[in-house]
């Protein structure tokens, strides 16, 4: 019988969301009562009150979702990449499908009738942080009956975001997703997400992340996850618990964990406009370099990059071309200025 080689790099499992980007005010956030720096999941009708708010006429569309946004940057280093979500059918959903297709993606989403393609206001303040409104539409529907077992066997690694586990028949569908990534010898990699998730879904995210190859968290989420204050006791905390982890620290760099071996990553020098993407740039970059390199020193130093330029910019898709910080990244590892630096890490 002739084994079906694998011919997709990355298959991403996320929400497909349109983003739409505005620039608000610290009292705009504390009148419309919300967290600044989260996601929170509303309805429509909470999205068109804020649209009212600001009196917004015109926006600026653009697919995303966290882990599309973490596949698009995979795909546009060079990965062959896939995306697994649902869409509405309509013209939101038709766009969504045009930019995949454009951007060489596989695109395997359903188009679910009678149901509105998600959408996530991602309100940004002076500080530059975000705060993500959220509509899931028809990423509500995510459930076993629409897992394609065929993609995920073609799949050399699959990520996975936590905001998956928000709904009790999408958190379903995530668990035979990695039994089914098990069956066919898939890695998993997959994002904590947000703080709520741990704080609202501890238990399917505890499941998930023991069944994980590779986790990536930031630094509030691995404090919440493991009870620890301390960054470097969340970090040695974690590494007990999943084989590989990638613990990103804003403008202090990174920990890794790969293989047993720990290191420091530094940040690179960023002019930070807007936050948003820049946990989803990390993972897309570091997956990068770990599947084609098996290398986490390089894997973390092209991550920590274009992590720094999304920040340097609005909107989580690069506006430069990302293969020329890649080549940054090789040549800076040809002539061996790629360092790591553990021991000397500091809080």
């Amino acid at each position: 019988m002739k084994i079906m080689s694998k011919d997709i790099q990355l298959t991403g499992l996320g929400n497909a969301l349109i983003d739409l980007q505005l620039m608000v005010k610290d009292e705009d956030l504390t009148n419309l009562k919300f967290e600044k720096g989260t996601m929170t999941l509303v309805d429509f009708e909470k999205q068109k009150e804020i649209i009212n708010t600001f009196a917004i006429k015109d926006h600026h569309k653009m697919s995303g979702g966290s882990a599309a946004n973490t596949i698009i940057s995979f795909a546009n280093l060079g990965g062959k990449a896939a995306y697994k979500s649902h869409l509405g059918n309509d013209e939101l959903g038709e766009f969504y499908a045009n930019e995949f297709e454009e951007l060489g993606i596989i695109l395997n989403a359903a188009k679910i009738d009678n149901d509105l393609t998600g959408t996530s206001f991602v309100l940004i303040t002076p500080d530059s942080e975000r705060t993500m409104i959220t509509a899931l539409g028809a990423n509500t529907k995510h459930s076993t009956e629409h897992i394609d077992e065929d993609i995920i066997k073609r799949s050399e690694w699959i990520y996975i975001e936590g905001y998956k586990l928000t709904d009790p028949k999408s958190a379903e569908a995530v668990f035979l997703t990695v039994e089914l990534a098990k069956k066919h010898n898939t890695k998993i990699a997959m994002s904590v997400s947000d703080k709520f998730i741990v704080d609202f879904f501890r238990e399917p995210l505890d499941e998930l992340i023991q069944s994980s190859d590779l986790v990536f968290c930031n630094e509030l989420e691995g404090k919440t996850l493991t009870g620890k204050d301390k960054t470097l006791e969340s970090f040695e905390k974690l590494i007990e618990i999943v084989p590989n982890v990638a613990f990103t620290l804003g403008d202090k760099g990174s920990l890794l964990y790969w293989e047993g071996q720990k290191m420091h990553i530094p940040s690179y020098p960023a002019k930070l406009i807007d936050t948003t993407g820049a946990g989803d740039m990390f993972a897309g970059g570091f997956l990068f370099g770990i599947i084609t390199s098996n290398n986490p020193m390089y894997a973390g130093h092209l991550a920590s990059m274009a992590s720094a330029n999304i920040v340097s910019q609005l909107g989580a898709r690069m506006k430069d071309d990302i293969k020329v910080l890649k080549s940054e990244i090789d040549n800076k590892e040809k002539l061996g200025e790629l360092k790591e630096y553990f021991k000397t890490f500091s809080e």
